[in-house]
């Protein structure tokens, strides 16, 4: 796979009906390798390895009604009174991050609440406190590493 702006870290793989997948750790188990998939999995151990988040805080795609549309969020990250810490939309390397992604996340926050953004595509990170008073997003140049 693509080498992304972070850190290097191990992984495991295995081959299945001739598709790579990579396990993960937060849904304890093998999904299918995709390029937004490797980012996924890059921003998780990032957020676990670097930024000290506890893996029990972590949620990964489920479902949010925006709108009364299903939509599904990549990476959660929870405070302990449930409340929601930091949004994460991933993309694949070869996406360009663009406004309509910065729409798609301040879509879902509507309804999610989080106090933190961010976006990435593996090679470009982008993170945002919110500032819900004022109705818009402040940039950051690194995500804080919050104690829970």
């Amino acid at each position: 796979m693509q080498k992304l702006h972070f850190p290097t870290y191990s992984f495991r793989f295995k081959n299945s009906e001739n598709k790579p997948y990579i396990f993960d750790e937060i849904r304890k188990k093998f999904i299918v390798l995709t390029p937004e998939e490797w980012v996924r999995q890059n921003t998780i151990q990032y957020l676990l390895q670097e930024k000290k988040y506890p893996k029990s805080h972590i949620n990964v795609e489920k479902l949010v009604k925006v709108n009364d549309i299903k939509k599904r969020y990549d990476i959660v990250i929870f405070k302990p009174n449930g409340e929601i810490l930091l949004l994460v939309e991933c993309k694949a390397p070869e996406i360009k991050i663009a406004q309509e992604t910065f729409d798609q996340i301040a879509q879902y926050n509507l309804v999610l609440k989080a106090d933190y953004l961010m976006v990435t595509n593996g090679l470009n990170h982008y993170f945002c406190q919110m500032d819900f008073e004022n109705e818009k997003y402040l940039f950051l140049k690194e995500l804080p590493s919050l104690a829970l």
